[in-house]
């Protein structure tokens, strides 16, 4: 879905845009998320997963969006911090703050500007997945159980409606198209650009 906002994005701003994502990022992020994300390390304990999370985060912040921002790039990552609150303090249930303690360490307080939150039903979330298994990796975390994605959603909106003005939540469940225009509506708004 970025590679579809990244032209509209670039045709409509006056800087560079570096998109980029989470767990990765960087060479030593990208070997992180082979570690986290492989389905044959089930005995991963969860603090490990976090501390793991917490590292990518750090190398990929001082190796490439640390750097960006530096130059005047526009930043757009595929998660962040509010990912792992979610994932790992909801999801794995081992405290979101304490997961925010780790990660604000981690990323010396920084925070994105804005981000956008796609919302769906945990259940039509696994759906989809399951339904494009075969063209998309299929990871550690897509195998976890209903309870455990439905714990992760209710921690994703806890933090959209702690932060309303950051976090905004755009409804997933929709078609691709629709889901696309209001996530570009969004960032016309912040950057303060027109787009169609």
């Amino acid at each position: 879905m970025l590679n579809a906002l990244i032209p509209m994005i670039e045709k409509h701003v006056a800087m560079p845009v570096r998109l980029t994502r989470e767990p990765g990022g960087a060479e030593i992020s990208e070997k992180i998320r082979s570690l986290i994300l492989d389905p044959q390390n089930t005995a991963m304990d969860a603090r490990t997963e976090a501390l793991l999370y917490a590292a990518s985060r750090r190398q990929h912040l001082v190796e490439v969006i640390d750097p960006a921002l530096a130059a005047g790039d526009l930043v757009i990552c595929d998660r962040f911090v509010d990912s792992s609150v979610a994932y790992q303090g909801g999801g794995r249930q081992i405290g979101e703050a304490a997961v925010l303690a780790m990660n604000q360490f981690a990323t010396d307080g920084q925070a994105p500007e804005l981000t956008l939150y796609l919302d769906i039903e945990s259940a039509a979330g696994l759906a989809r997945i399951q339904a494009h298994r075969q063209s998309r990796q299929y990871d550690r975390l897509d195998r976890e159980s209903l309870a455990f994605h439905q714990r992760v959603r209710a921690a994703y909106l806890r933090l959209a409606q702690a932060e309303p003005t950051r976090i905004k939540t755009v409804d997933a469940s929709q078609p691709i198209e629709a889901v696309v225009a209001r996530c570009a509506a969004i960032l016309a708004e912040h950057l303060g650009a027109t787009w169609q």
